[in-house]
């Protein structure tokens, strides 16, 4: 193991700002970040996360928010000064309600903790739900999350929207009631066309849960037959007898030991000599 020891910052400072729609709190954190600041963290949740949060840990959010922002700044206390009266003032300029500064790591603690206990709090307010993970450009968070709620709507599902903001990390969650005849296949039908809008605003299907089973599917929507082909052959270099992670990533069964499975046209790293890797 080889680690690396680094310097504790200065400064720490977290704030709490409360929002009157995902919209605002979506076009604030674009704005946060065009002016040049990358917060150590930026993390938002919806009304009905924060619906969810306080029946299970009484966080005591802004009362009536339709979003909040966790945002945290560090380093050098100068830096976080100066970070702290932007970060602010692009808030007012998108409607901020309430905003609460920690004055110490209790209070710290407190205004992580809602955020920290959302997925698990979920189920204080739906009997099931999927946990999405997709990613978008930062300045269409705005825009969205508006279509999120567009397509719960259709669906006729409910969706909590929890994420990293400040990276464009999206963690809708999708509720349902698998008791209730149709309802599981009106949230899967909802998640995936929340991956199909991630596409679509030049994002990805995985910020950082991977693809893993449940996305393999959605991997020819994002990737040519040559992409995929290619990853396998890379894959199968390291992994030639398939013992890591086997059956997952890739939507169709391409072992190793057996061609790409191609329409038409030789493999680009078939024709370089590359062959052997199958």
């Amino acid at each position: 193991m080889t680690v690396r020891l680094t310097r504790l910052p200065e400064a720490v400072e977290t704030l709490l700002i409360g929002f009157e729609s995902t919209d605002a709190a979506g076009e604030a954190v674009s704005d946060i970040i065009s002016a040049g600041i990358m917060p150590a963290a930026i993390e938002m949740m919806d009304a009905l996360a924060i619906e969810a949060a306080e029946k299970a840990v009484a966080c005591n959010y802004p009362e009536g928010a339709g979003a909040v922002l966790v945002v945290e700044l560090d380093g050098p206390a100068i830096d976080v000064d100066l970070e702290h009266e932007t970060v602010i003032a692009r808030a007012k300029d998108h409607g901020a309600g309430e905003i609460r500064v920690a004055v110490d790591n209790v209070e710290r603690g407190l205004i992580w903790k809602g955020r920290k206990s959302a997925f698990a709090a979920v189920g204080r307010i739906s009997p099931d739900y999927i946990v999405q993970d997709g990613v978008i450009p930062r300045s269409r968070l705005g825009p969205v999350l508006a279509s999120i709620s567009t397509i719960a709507e259709e669906c006729g599902v409910r969706v909590a929207n929890v994420f990293h903001a400040g990276d464009g990390n999206l963690h809708p969650l999708v509720l349902f009631d698998g008791s209730v005849e149709g309802q599981t296949e009106l949230a899967e039908t909802a998640s995936g066309r929340i991956l199909d809008l991630c596409l679509s605003e030049g994002g990805s299907i995985t910020g950082e849960h991977g693809v893993g089973s449940d996305k393999a599917k959605f991997m020819p929507r994002m990737f040519t037959n040559d992409d995929l082909d290619t990853m396998q052959i890379l894959r199968c270099a390291f992994d030639p007898n398939h013992l890591s992670n086997p059956g997952k990533v890739f939507p169709t069964p391409r072992l190793c030991g057996e061609p790409p499975r191609r329409t038409s046209g030789e493999h680009p790293l078939q024709a370089a000599g590359k062959a052997e890797l199958f």
